[in-house]
């Protein structure tokens, strides 16, 4: 079970502490952990019912590193969420033989990085965040790692926050 559920709080509200408007905080803590929660509240009895499984959650590295560039707290501490989530649903669920990961990939060329991608200070930062590539990442590198976190091939993987992330956490 993959869980991609979510996106940018900024059109609610999101930003630095601050400035968030407590809508802004709900709305994209709703829209990032808590439909995460609804699938894996509603995902799990199915692979209960069929002796196990994999359930991968996606995060983003932004829930293990704070930076300047994505001044997003609640988005940000949304996905922090997912990665506590994902480790204590692993911890629960191991017995009964289901693994629980979370992904955590940098910036990666997609819809909601548009205004990423179209700010050269953010551009020009990824060179240096994502050395590996020395920018942003494709969508296939992130749907590579989830393939793995699916198959049997991850069958002793449980309770990771894995970084898709060409270098960035590893700074």
């Amino acid at each position: 079970m993959f869980n991609g559920a979510g996106g940018s709080g900024r059109a609610f509200g999101d930003g630095p502490v601050d400035e968030c408007t407590e809508e802004g905080w709900d709305a994209t803590l709703n829209l990032n952990l808590r439909s995460i929660f609804l699938c894996c509240k509603y995902g799990v009895p199915a692979l209960l019912a069929s002796g196990g499984g994999s359930i991968i959650n996606l995060s983003s590295v932004l829930g293990l590193v704070g930076d300047e560039n994505f001044a997003t707290h609640a988005y940000a501490a949304a996905k922090a969420g997912i990665i506590g989530l994902t480790r204590a649903m692993a911890v629960h669920y191991a017995p009964r033989n289901i693994r629980c990961n979370s992904l955590c990939p940098g910036l990666i060329v997609t819809n909601m990085s548009s205004r990423a991608q179209s700010a050269a200070k953010i551009v020009e930062a990824m060179r240096q965040r994502q050395p590996l590539v020395g920018g942003l990442g494709a969508p296939e590198e992130v749907a590579d790692v989830a393939l793995f976190l699916a198959s049997d091939e991850s069958r002793f993987v449980t309770g990771v926050a894995l970084p898709v992330d060409a270098g960035w956490t590893a700074q």
